[in-house]
C-alpha cells in the first residue's frame, strides 16, 4: 500500500516540476537557515555547561550605593566575602577566589633554562587562582592533582597549548618559570600541573593560573591585604552551595553578613548588596563592570531564535498555499479516488507523503546548504563552528525534528481540505475553492508579508543605530593612533625606569612617521577600573560623588584634541600641575554642583582616597571613554608622567610599516626583554559594538533569507493564480480591458494584504525594537518613516515577485485562451 502511495507522490510532484521546486527550495533555505542560527543559539546558551556542577556554584556580585544612590555593579567583590560566606552560611560548601592581574598588569613569563635559549611569551589570560578552584570547578587536568596544584605559594598550572610553547616534548611538572610584571613582582614559580585548553564558551578563559597565596609574601600586609579585608574591591568570588540549597534564605542573611564585616559602611553613607549571579547566566545576562570579557547578549540570541522560527514557519506557510490553491485541480482526482473506494484516511496519507517526500528532498538540500554556508556562517558571526556539531545528540534532534514538524504540520491542513471533497460535487464539475479556504490563504500570505515588514524594519533600525553609534563626535579623535602597553619586565629602579620613560617618548618623538606622544593610565575605549568620592574641600564627606580617575602627561589632552570649554589644559609651563592641579569633564563639573564651567575653575577639591587636595585648572567637553551604549562618566584628570599604563603614538598614515618598524627599533633599545606589542586605537574602540555588528549583520543576512523564501511562495501563488484566470483575462481583453488594467486588477489583491501586513507589523515592530533600544544611553528613535520605508520596500519586492506573471497573462493574446471555449 505504502508502495503505492510513494509512486503516485512522486508521480505527482514530477508532474508539477515548477511548483514542487518552489517548495522544495523555499523549505530547504528555511531548513537552513534555522539549523545555522540553531547553532549559534546553542552556542550562546551552552556558556559554562562543561562544568560538572554548573548548576550549584554562584559568582558574588557587588552593587554598592552611596546616599542611597546605585554607584556601580561589579562582578568583582572584596578578598574577604569569599571566607565570610563559608564561615557564616552552612549551605555554602567552599569558595574559589580569582584575582585578574592579566586585566589589570602586564606580565612576561620566562623559561630561561630552555635548550637553545629564553622563551618567553606576554600572558593577557592570566589569573591567581585559590586551591579549591581546579576541583570545585572541575576543570580536566592533564597532568598534576587539581585539589593541591596551586595549594602552595609560587606554584602554577599552565594549559596544554602553553606547556607546549615552552616546553616542547619535555614534561612541564616540576619546571620553573620566571614571571615578572610591571608591578616589579620577580618570583620564580614551579609548574604543578597542565589542564586541558579551555573551550571557547566560557566566561573564564586563562592560560597560566599562579597560587593564591603567592600573592600574600608581596608585602607585610599582603595575608590581610588578599585574605580577609573588605575595603578594596579587585576579587572574583564563586562559591559552591550544597544540592538544593534554600538561595532565598541565603540572601536574606546578606545584609547581616555585610554589616558584621564591614560595620563602617553606614558612618560613609554607604550601602553594600550581594547578589549570587548563576555560572550559567554570566555570559548572556550580566553586563557588570570589571567583567572578565565582554559578555554575549540574551535578548540579540532570542530575536535570532524567533528569525530562525518565522524563516521555517515562512516556508511551511508556501506549502499550505500552494496546495491548497492547487485544490480545484485536484478534486476531481479525490472525486475518482473516493469513487473507486478509497477512504479519507487513506487520502489523508496519500497527501502526508507527498508533505514528506517534498520535506525530505528540501531536508537533503539544507544539509549541502549548511555545508556550503558554514564558513561564511562563521565570518558572520565571529564564531568557530564545526561540522563535528552533527555529532551531537540535540543538532540531530533538530534536524528530525524539522523533518517530523515540516512534514506533518505543513502537509495536515492540505491533506484533511483536499481529502475533504464530496465526489458527486466533484465530478459534476460544480467544485469551487471555497471562500473559507480563500481567507485562509490570504491570511497566511498577511502572516508572511507582516513578518517580511517587521524583519526590514528591524534590520534598518539595527543598521541605524549602529551607524548612529559609530558617526558620533566622540569628544576626541581616536584616528591614527598607535597603542603600546608598557612593559612588563621593568628595572626595579624606579628613578632608572622613569629616565628610560623619558627616553622612550623623546626617541618616539624622533620618529618620522610620529606625529605626537602621549601616555596615560587608561586608554579610550577601556572601562576605566578606578574611581575615587570627590567633594568640594569645604563641603561635608556626606556630599561626595563617585569620579573615575584617569592619569595622563602634559600633552594628552592636546594629542587627542579635546576641547577645553574653561581654564586650561595641563602645561608644564605651570610647575605645581603635577602636584597640584586637576582637570574635570563638564559633568563632573556640573555634578559637583558648578553651575558653569567656569565657576569650577580656581576651586579646591578634597580627595580623602588620595589625601589630595587639587586645584580645578581646566574643565574640558564631555568625552566618550566607552561606547555609546553607556552614559559618559565624570572623569577627574591628573598629571602622571612616568607611571602610564599606555603609550600613544599618532602616525601618519603613510608608511605605517616603516614607521612600526622603527617603534619596535625604539621600544627594544629602552625596554630590552619585553615583547614588542601594538594595536591602533580606533579598531580597539570600535570593538566594543562587535556583539551590536554581529547581531546586525546575522539579523539582516536572515530577514533578506526570509523575505526570499515568502517570495518564492508569493511567486508560484501568483503563477496558479494568473494560470486559472486565464480565460477570464481573455474575456476582459475581447471587451476592451487593457493591459496596464489588468496588471492592476491582478495585483490589487498583493497591494491590500500588504497594507494590511503593514498594520499588524508596525506597533510590533515599534515595541520590540524601542525596548532592544532602551539598552543604549544614546540611541536612535523609532522613526515611523523608517517603518513606513520597511513596508513600501515589501511592496515593492511583492510587485516584483508577482509582476512576471501578470504581465505575461495581461499581454498573452486572447484567441489563445478562449479558442477552445
Amino acid at each position: 500500500m505504502f508502495q503505492n502511495y510513494f509512486k503516485i507522490a512522486l508521480r505527482n510532484l514530477l508532474k508539477h516540476k515548477g511548483f514542487s521546486s518552489i517548495n522544495i527550495i523555499g523549505l530547504a533555505i528555511g531548513m537552513a537557515a534555522c539549523l545555522l542560527i540553531l547553532q549559534y543559539v546553542s552556542y550562546e546558551l551552552s556558556y559554562e555547561n562543561f562544568f560538572p556542577n554548573k548548576e550549584n556554584i554562584y559568582r558574588v556580585q557587588l552593587n554598592q550605593y552611596r546616599n542611597n544612590e546605585l554607584i556601580f555593579k561589579s562582578s568583582e567583590n572584596y578578598p574577604g566575602v569569599g571566607p565570610a560566606l563559608k564561615k557564616e552560611l552552612p549551605e555554602v560548601i567552599d569558595y574559589a577566589r580569582l584575582y585578574n592581574l592579566g586585566a589589570k598588569n602586564n606580565v612576561v613569563i620566562t623559561w630561561n633554562d630552555a635548550p637553545n635559549g629564553p622563551v618567553k611569551f606576554k600572558h593577557r589570560r592570566f589569573l591567581y587562582a585559590d586551591s579549591s578552584f581546579l576541583g570545585m570547578f572541575g576543570y580536566a587536568m592533564i597532568a598534576g592533582n587539581p585539589t593541591t596544584a596551586l595549594s602552595e605559594p609560587l606554584t602554577m598550572v599552565i594549559s596544554e597549548s602553553y606547556a607546549k610553547k615552552y616546553f616542547g616534548t619535555e614534561d612541564p611538572l616540576g619546571k620553573m618559570l620566571h614571571m615578572k610584571d610591571d608591578d616589579f613582582n620577580d618570583e620564580l614559580c614551579k609548574v604543578t600541573g597542565v589542564f586541558k585548553d579551555l573551550p571557547q564558551n566560557t566566561h573564564l578563559k586563562f592560560d597560566v593560573l599562579i597560587s593564591y597565596k603567592t600573592l600574600f609574601s608581596r608585602f607585610e600586609r599582603a595575608p590581610e591585604r588578599y585574605g580577609t579585608t573588605w575595603g578594596r574591591k579587585d576579587m572574583y568570588t564563586y562559591i559552591q552551595v550544597k544540592e538544593g540549597s534554600d538561595l532565598a534564605a541565603m540572601r536574606a542573611q546578606f545584609p547581616a553578613i555585610i554589616d558584621k564585616y564591614s560595620p563602617d559602611l553606614k558612618n560613609r553613607n554607604r550601602r553594600d548588596e550581594f547578589v549570587l549571579q548563576p555560572l550559567t547566566d554570566i555570559h548572556l545576562y550580566s553586563h557588570l563592570t570589571d567583567e572578565a570579557e565582554a559578555n554575549g547578549n540574551g535578548n540579540a540570541v532570542y530575536f535570532l531564535l524567533v528569525i530562525a522560527f518565522f524563516i521555517v514557519v515562512i516556508a511551511w506557510v508556501n506549502y499550505i498555499n500552494l496546495a491548497t490553491a492547487r485544490a480545484l485541480e485536484r478534486a476531481r482526482e479525490v472525486g475518482i479516488r473516493k469513487v473507486v473506494g478509497a477512504v479519507r484516511g487513506q487520502l489523508i496519507r496519500q497527501f502526508l507523503i507527498e508533505s514528506t517526500l517534498i520535506n525530505l528532498a528540501a531536508l537533503l538540500l539544507s544539509i549541502a546548504g549548511v555545508f556550503l554556508a558554514m564558513p561564511y556562517f562563521n565570518q558572520l558571526s565571529g564564531m568557530t563552528l564545526s561540522f563535528d556539531i552533527w555529532k551531537e545528540g540535540w543538532f540531530l534532534g533538530a534536524f528530525a525534528g524539522l523533518f517530523l514538524a515540516g512534514s506533518f504540520l505543513a502537509g495536515i491542513y492540505p491533506a484533511l481540505v483536499l481529502s475533504s471533497f464530496r465526489p458527486i460535487v466533484v465530478l459534476r464539475g460544480r467544485f469551487r475553492n471555497t471562500t473559507g479556504g480563500a481567507l485562509m490563504r490570504k491570511g497566511l500570505v498577511v502572516f508572511q508579508f507582516a513578518i517580511s515588514v517587521a524583519l526590514i524594519a528591524g534590520t534598518f533600525i539595527v543598521w541605524q543605530q549602529m551607524n548612529y553609534m559609530q558617526s558620533q563626535d566622540l569628544g576626541f579623535n581616536p584616528e591614527q593612533t598607535m597603542v603600546v602597553e608598557r612593559p612588563g619586565i621593568m628595572k626595579r629602579d624606579r628613578d632608572a625606569y622613569r629616565q628610560s620613560v623619558d627616553a622612550f617618548k623623546t626617541d618616539l618623538r624622533e620618529v618620522a612617521g610620529i606625529r605626537q606622544v602621549t601616555a596615560s593610565t587608561t586608554v579610550p575605549g577601556k572601562k576605566m577600573r578606578f574611581k575615587a568620592p570627590v567633594r568640594k574641600y569645604n563641603d561635608i564627606p556626606e556630599n561626595s560623588v563617585l569620579f573615575t580617575a584617569s592619569g595622563v602627561d602634559y600633552d594628552f589632552m592636546d594629542a587627542f584634541e579635546m576641547k577645553v570649554i574653561a581654564g586650561r589644559a595641563f602645561s608644564e609651563e605651570y610647575g605645581s600641575d603635577s602636584d597640584t592641579a586637576t582637570v574635570l569633564t563638564k559633568a563632573g563639573a556640573r555634578l559637583l554642583g558648578f553651575e558653569k564651567p567656569e565657576d569650577a575653575i580656581g576651586q579646591t577639591l578634597k580627595i580623602e582616597m588620595f589625601r589630595w587636595n587639587p586645584i580645578v585648572v581646566g574643565v574640558i567637553e564631555d568625552y566618550h571613554q566607552e561606547s555609546l551604549k553607556i552614559d559618559t562618566n565624570p572623569t577627574l584628570f591628573y598629571m602622571n608622567l612616568h607611571r602610564p599604563e599606555y603609550y600613544m603614538v599618532k602616525v601618519n598614515p603613510v608608511n605605517i610599516r616603516e614607521t612600526v618598524t622603527e617603534i619596535s627599533g625604539v621600544w627594544d633599545r629602552n625596554f630590552p626583554g619585553n615583547p614588542f606589542e601594538y594595536f591602533f586605537l580606533d579598531d580597539y574602540f570600535n570593538r566594543q559594538y562587535e556583539n551590536e555588528q554581529k547581531f546586525g549583520n546575522m539579523f539582516a543576512v536572515f530577514a533578506i533569507l526570509a523575505i526570499i523564501v515568502g517570495s518564492l511562495g508569493l511567486f508560484g501563488l501568483s503563477a496558479f493564480t494568473a494560470q486559472q484566470r486565464t480565460k477570464e483575462i481573455g474575456v476582459r481583453k475581447v471587451l476592451g480591458a487593457s493591459v496596464s488594467g489588468i496588471i492592476y486588477l491582478l495585483s490589487r489583491e498583493v497591494i491590500s494584504l500588504v497594507a494590511i501586513a503593514n498594520l499588524i507589523a508596525w506597533p510590533l515592530i515599534y515595541y520590540v525594537m524601542d525596548g532592544w533600544l532602551s539598552e543604549f544611553a544614546y540611541r536612535v528613535n523609532v522613526d515611523w518613516a523608517m517603518l513606513l520605508l520597511a513596508g513600501v520596500a515589501v511592496l515593492l519586492f511583492a510587485l516584483l515577485t508577482v509582476s512576471f506573471e501578470t504581465i505575461k497573462a495581461a499581454n498573452r493574446n486572447p484567441v489563445d485562451s478562449l479558442q477552445h471555449e
